[in-house]
């Protein structure tokens, strides 16, 4: 969606970025900050703040708050513990987690396996709806809580040893499960959370209680903010600011404005529009770092129109990329013609072949042949600044396949992705995706399996399945790669969705603030921002 996962803004990729080394500023005007002050941070609307119904961006930046993760990641994308005091496993199948001691939620509960036990169990429930449900899936038993009526309600791969201590058995040998483990959906939950075993208390949502550098400060004030402020039992490392006020836009352009008047903080997303101006406007608090994401055009290929391949790859070669790139995105992207990022093991370039090539005589002829619809529509969502580069594409489409096409703008991402859950006809649809935990793996399973928990387009392959399945499994980092770029060649073939942009942060910060980085997942650094 920590997406990571799906984000709402138009994110601003360019993948020779990945060599910069400025991922933050020093930015202010000197002296010692204000430990107590807090700072504003522009988010979009969250879709939800639990733990594993959380696969968006704007989510899972406030999460990042509330929540310690039992691992991260170094600057190799390896994974290294931080709520976890070790992850270990002699067969990648069955898995220990110790914990750390002297972790306490902010109701001052004690945090003990118990509390990964329930969050898990949760969240792969079915009946409980979870977003995440999917990514529990390799756990052992989690068949027997999938359907209307399931034969469990826990699963029984888990299982507790003592406080700090529990085992994870995987139905198969998973080589990357540590690693997986940094993902929002892996958070724990206090008893507090539960109205009785299973069943999520109301009103959680609205005050969320974790076991992170920040607690509540307040609840959830929709479309407006959220606020936190620092927890000081927090064993970890304490951030440097008192809070943190995630300031909810519905225009990026909003935002924009509010940081160069000194009324916002951060804004995670340059606007489009800005793009020319931010280095004029901002000076030395422009700034880019890496980015993980990537922006899609998607197919519901559920639907009669679009269920050909040569209907998508026709329109995938209706579009010029590169000249987008130029003329919306000032050059600051690199157009994508993959299904993964290059910030992962195993990336390839140009993997979708001729379907990546812009030839609009070839689109059309093709697109005539199979019988595509003469009337297309894209949405997207309003929030997120994608305005200019969807008519940009609308505009491609008409010209090149003899089309009506028109843009379709969802006020909020949240409406966006409810539609698309429901299955309401939208037409073609954008998604970006930020990745949950650094393995080629979650450029694919989450998105494109059968039952991933982010595959809103009906995309379904035994085959795809099946090569997943196979290098999850497989002995070594190195092999796994192997069966997912078969699995990505797949997709290749059947093309459910049209790879657009790669992803760099292109962020702006008040004079207010210094150290502000943006990380691979779209987040800011909470332990590293500082009131100038």
């Amino acid at each position: 969606m920590r997406v990571r996962r799906l984000a709402a803004w138009a994110a601003l990729p360019l993948a020779v970025t990945l060599g910069l080394t400025a991922c933050g500023s020093g930015g202010g005007s000197g002296g010692a900050s204000d430990p107590d002050a807090a700072v504003r941070i522009e988010i979009a609307e969250p879709q939800h703040l639990v733990p594993t119904n959380t696969n968006e961006t704007s989510g899972s930046q406030v999460l990042s708050a509330l929540f310690s993760p039992l691992v991260d990641y170094d600057e190799a994308n390896k994974p290294h513990e931080v709520a976890a005091e070790s992850v270990t496993s002699s067969d990648n199948k069955v898995w220990t987690i110790k914990l750390k001691p002297g972790y306490t939620f902010h109701n001052g509960e004690k945090v003990t396996a118990d509390n990964y036990l329930d969050a898990w169990n949760y969240g792969a429930y079915a009946p409980n709806g979870q977003n995440s449900s999917y990514f529990f899936e390799k756990i052992a038993g989690y068949q027997d809580l999938q359907g209307e009526k399931p034969k469990a309600e826990t699963l029984s791969g888990l299982s507790k040893v003592d406080d700090l201590t529990f085992t994870v058995t995987l139905t198969e040998p998973y080589v990357d499960f540590k690693t997986m483990l940094g993902y929002t959906a892996f958070y724990p939950l206090p008893k507090a959370a539960f109205s009785a075993p299973g069943v999520l208390a109301e009103g959680y949502e609205q005050t969320p209680i974790g076991q992170g550098p920040f607690k509540m400060k307040g609840s959830w004030q929709h479309d407006a903010k959220v606020e936190v402020e620092r927890y000081d039992a927090f064993p970890g490392q304490q951030p440097k600011v008192g809070g943190v006020e995630f300031r909810i836009y519905q225009q990026p352009t909003a935002a924009y404005a509010d940081v160069l008047s000194d009324n916002l903080d951060v804004i995670k997303t340059i606007p489009t529009e800005n793009l020319s101006t931010a280095a004029t406007d901002l000076g030395d608090r422009f700034q880019q770092s890496p980015a993980s994401s990537l922006q899609v055009l998607a197919f519901p290929t559920f639907q009669k129109e679009f269920s050909k391949p040569e209907v998508r790859k026709a329109i995938s070669m209706a579009i010029d990329r590169d000249e987008i790139t130029k003329s919306i995105f000032k050059d600051s992207q690199q157009p994508a013609r993959s299904f993964v990022s290059p910030v992962v093991a195993g990336y390839r370039e140009n993997t979708i072949g001729t379907a990546g090539a812009f030839d609009p005589a070839k689109a059309k002829a093709m697109y005539e042949a199979a019988g595509g619809p003469k009337k297309i529509e894209l949405s997207y969502n309003g929030d997120g600044g994608h305005k200019d580069w969807i008519d940009a594409t609308c505009n491609q489409l008409k010209a090149n396949l003899g089309v009506e096409c028109v843009g379709n703008a969802e006020p909020k991402f949240a409406d966006l992705l409810t539609k698309l859950k429901q299955k309401q006809s939208v037409g073609l649809f954008r998604m970006g995706w930020v990745m949950d935990y650094p393995s080629m793996e979650n450029y694919l399973g989450p998105l494109y399996s059968t039952n991933g928990s982010s595959n809103y387009y009906g995309y379904s392959n035994p085959e795809f399945d099946k090569l997943l399945a196979e290098g999850a499994r497989a002995a070594s980092a190195d092999e796994a790669v192997k069966k997912y770029q078969a699995a990505e060649d797949l997709l290749a073939q059947d093309l459910p969705v049209i790879p657009l942009r790669y992803g760099q942060n292109n962020f702006g910060h008040s004079t207010k603030v210094k150290n502000v980085h943006v990380d691979l997942f779209d987040r800011v650094d909470l332990l590293k921002i500082e009131r100038a």
